[in-house]
């Protein structure tokens, strides 16, 4: 890996010191001597930590957090990472295409709350944020557009306000291009009760069609869902 990219991790402290302890520890693992800046609402021995305070957990703060981390940042390229997710080293040897946003479709998801424990892929993928890697500059050129053509939080449609390259044309802001791109292994992400987008379907929601007991590197199901209980 060279040094060309900085890592961005983000979070809202919701999550218990026993998880956020155990993502964190594979997140090092994972990124070797790359810089790392967190941006968080409390005070963490993280990297390089920023805390913003305790402000209202919300998505457009999220958004707000992962802008902070940007601008401070000196590499060309970002990478950002949420507290929830594990990620396999292959991931941050990924560098994006000029004026790309690209996106990490190797992602499995393991629902905390599943019984037996599996491993889930949905097809097709989505875009998300916690699989972006970008050029810092389009990142922040990006964000700083949005936020300043929308300057009132409540006159904002939330369902708009998406990972950059998403309903840009709806938002009136310039559309920007997007790329995907696939790593094996793949990212995990935990689906739990203390997500922000728990409250969309909270239980209801459905594991991906593809499922696993066991994944090369990361191993079995029943082993991983211990890094959350």
């Amino acid at each position: 890996m060279s040094a060309d990219l900085t890592v961005i991790y983000y979070t809202a402290n919701t999550i218990s010191d026993y998880f956020a302890a155990n993502i964190n520890k594979q997140l090092l693992k994972a990124i070797g001597d790359l810089p790392l800046i967190s941006v968080s609402k409390k005070p963490i021995d993280f990297g390089h930590n920023i805390c913003v305070g305790d402000t209202p957990r919300s998505h457009l703060n999220t958004y707000r957090q992962a802008l902070t981390g940007a601008k401070a940042a000196k590499t060309k390229y970002l990478a950002f990472v949420e507290d929830d997710t594990l990620y396999s080293p292959e991931h941050f040897n990924h560098r994006s295409s000029p004026g790309k946003f690209a996106y990490n479709f190797g992602v499995w998801s393991i629902f905390t709350w599943s019984k037996p424990p599996l491993f889930s892929h949905k097809a097709g993928g989505r875009r998300a944020m916690l699989n972006l890697i970008c050029e810092r500059d389009l990142f922040v050129e990006a964000m700083e557009e949005r936020f300043a053509k929308h300057p009132v939080d409540d006159n904002i449609n939330l369902s708009l306000w998406a990972e950059p390259s998403k309903y840009e044309r709806q938002l009136g802001v310039t559309v920007r291009e997007h790329e995907i791109f696939f790593t094996n292994p793949p990212n995990l992400v935990f689906i739990h009760e203390t997500a922000l987008a728990f409250g969309n379907l909270g239980k209801r929601k459905k594991l991906g069609e593809f499922r696993a007991v066991e994944i090369p590197y990361w191993g079995r199901a029943e082993d991983i869902i211990k890094m959350y209980k």
